[in-house]
């Protein structure tokens, strides 16, 4: 585990250019501070610091009692762990993919001062970036490429029954896994409703899992970042989801991983199964979220939880996702 900084030597180091360069040095690139040390600051000391952190390429660790990591000193710290064991496994994630890390941490940062579309853009920005960095090359690599099946049959399943629109995804043999396609065809589904302003939405999944993430079949596949970059912002989803949320709610189950907790996690109302369990893996892959989690996410459970989430690799189950307000009810029954 990484030497644990006394907050008082973070705020001398912060104060001296010499001092943040060897912190910038750092390999991993995670400093460590004790959040109880820093209890006496003041909201200005706070600000003020938090200035200077706010452009540093490298993740800020709180670590200290539940007091401390819920107090106002928290916000100089990227992720914020009560314990050695959820913090190994955060510098363990930094290890594998600094640079994925070091990116979320940044564009984290910067989530309160962002609208929506601001945040969007600034996400897909970063994604793009890493699509081309050696983090996510290293992963493509090491898994081995798999011939596609032809599917038959459209992506969802779209109902309308007056102003009730059900749209269900149906790619159940690969747990919903998100493609092109069907993100395509939700696009297109979706539009009918922003259209209309009398109808409402019902989403679901069929089969074992609500949406297991993003195809990892179709990762990269584009012919350049760029050009995918521009894509996801025209055909954004979860844009499309946050200006009807308030028609739009989303039933969960199974596996709601990466794009199968940022798209839902848009939505008015979220309603989970109890065997639903949420997570944010792109770190994993040398990615950050890229369907819109760093907007959507951090909105319901702020970006420490949306950090610890997506570098730690853990996943959660649905009575700790109601728990946050990643969800909004946990029920043992269909309600699609």
């Amino acid at each position: 585990m990484a030497h644990v900084l006394a907050g008082r030597d973070l705020v001398a180091a912060l104060s001296s250019p010499v001092a943040v360069d060897d912190l910038l040095d750092r390999e991993p690139p995670i400093v460590v501070v004790d959040l109880d040390d820093l209890g006496d600051l003041d909201p200005r000391e706070v600000g003020d610091l938090s200035e200077l952190v706010v452009a540093l390429p490298i993740v800020v660790a709180g670590l200290g009692s539940p007091e401390a990591c819920r107090g106002p000193a928290a916000v100089l710290a990227d992720v914020v762990v009560g314990h050695d064991d959820a913090l190994a496994r955060v510098e363990r994630t930094i290890d594998r993919n600094p640079r994925a890390a070091m990116a979320l941490a940044l564009l984290l940062r910067g989530v309160s001062r962002r609208t929506l579309a601001d945040g969007l853009v600034a996400e897909s920005a970063a994604y793009s970036m890493l699509q081309a960095g050696p983090e996510f090359e290293a992963w493509r690599s090491a898994r081995p490429g798999r011939a596609r099946a032809r599917e038959e049959g459209p992506a969802l399943r779209v109902e309308r029954d007056g102003d009730r629109l059900h749209i269900t995804l149906n790619r159940p043999a690969v747990h919903n896994a998100l493609n092109a396609r069907m993100r395509d065809e939700l696009y297109e589904a979706l539009l009918v409703a922003a259209s209309d302003p009398a109808v409402n939405v019902v989403l679901d999944g069929e089969g074992p899992s609500f949406c297991a993430g993003g195809d990892l079949d179709e990762f990269g596949s584009r012919s350049d970042p760029a050009t995918a970059h521009f894509l996801r912002l025209r055909r954004s989803v979860g844009r499309l989801l946050a200006s009807i949320a308030d028609r739009v709610e989303v039933v969960v189950h199974g596996a709601c991983m990466g794009a199968g907790i940022e798209l839902p996690a848009f939505a008015g109302r979220v309603v989970a199964r109890p065997d639903a369990r949420f997570g944010l893996p792109e770190v994993g892959l040398g990615l950050i979220p890229g369907a819109g989690g760093t907007v959507s996410v951090t909105r319901r459970i702020g970006r420490h939880r949306t950090a610890y989430l997506a570098m730690s690799g853990e996943t959660i189950d649905a009575s700790t996702a109601r728990a946050w307000g990643l969800v909004d009810e946990v029920v043992d029954v269909s309600l699609a």
